[in-house]
């Protein structure tokens, strides 16, 4: 279980790479073949308040990567939904993969 943290404009939080590193661990024992996570954590100017703080994570399985992006208020609403994402994603990935 491989986690590179990139940041963008963003200054580098132990906290925050704390809480991923905990949501990310419950993704990677529910799914054996993902191997490596790249975090990203940026922030954008917006009119709003609900949205600017931005985190993406792209998963390394076997075939296509997967790749999610949420933009929150804060950081962890977006990692949160971010990693719900991903999981929807790799049970969908796994209903099409066929055991041999």
């Amino acid at each position: 279980m491989t986690i590179i943290f990139e940041y963008d404009d963003v200054t580098a939080s132990d906290s925050l790479e704390t809480f991923t590193k905990e949501k990310l661990t419950k993704l990677f024992k529910r799914n054996e073949l993902v191997i490596r996570a790249d975090v990203f954590f940026k922030t954008e100017n917006t009119t709003s308040d609900e949205t600017g703080m931005i985190a993406g994570i792209r998963l390394s399985a076997p075939g296509p990567r997967l790749f999610a992006e949420a933009s929150k208020a804060n950081f962890r609403d977006a990692v949160s939904e971010v990693v719900n994402e991903l999981q929807r994603q790799l049970t969908k990935r796994k209903e099409t993969m066929k055991n041999y």
